[in-house]
């Protein structure tokens, strides 16, 4: 049963397994696909400005993903106008709409920090093959 008050929705749970399935919906609502470091991804994150939204598309290499459960994180890297721009987003933020990965990497390590130091085509990263 739901009932909405001054905006906010009410959700009364009657069972226990009424109770588990609420909560896998919630968490399976952000699902975001398997990636690593190494590999190009696209995010997908709503900005909100005043009473507009938006959808921002923020397209890197993903150089680390850190901490565990509801703390995880990961930072995506791109360079843009020549200076390198580093974002770290939470996997359980409700403003990710979406990840898509465009290509795989093969890396050997799982924090792409070196990267920071390298330039032009040093910091390319080895396309994994299908």
């Amino acid at each position: 049963m739901q009932s909405d008050f001054y905006g906010i929705k009410i959700v009364v749970i009657s069972k226990k397994m009424d109770l588990v399935k609420f909560v896998n919906d919630q968490v399976t609502h952000n699902a975001l696909p398997s990636f690593k470091a190494g590999d190009t991804v696209t995010v997908h994150y709503k900005i909100r400005e005043g009473s507009k939204e938006r959808i921002q598309q923020y397209q890197g290499v993903v150089i680390t993903r850190s901490g565990s459960g509801s703390t995880q994180t990961f930072t995506v890297r791109k360079v843009s106008n020549s200076i390198g721009v580093e974002r770290i987003f939470p996997v359980n933020s409700p403003n990710i709409d979406k990840v898509e990965v465009n290509s795989r990497g093969v890396v050997r390590r799982a924090k792409l920090f070196y990267l920071r130091e390298l330039t032009g085509k040093k910091a390319r990263i080895k396309e994994k093959r299908v």
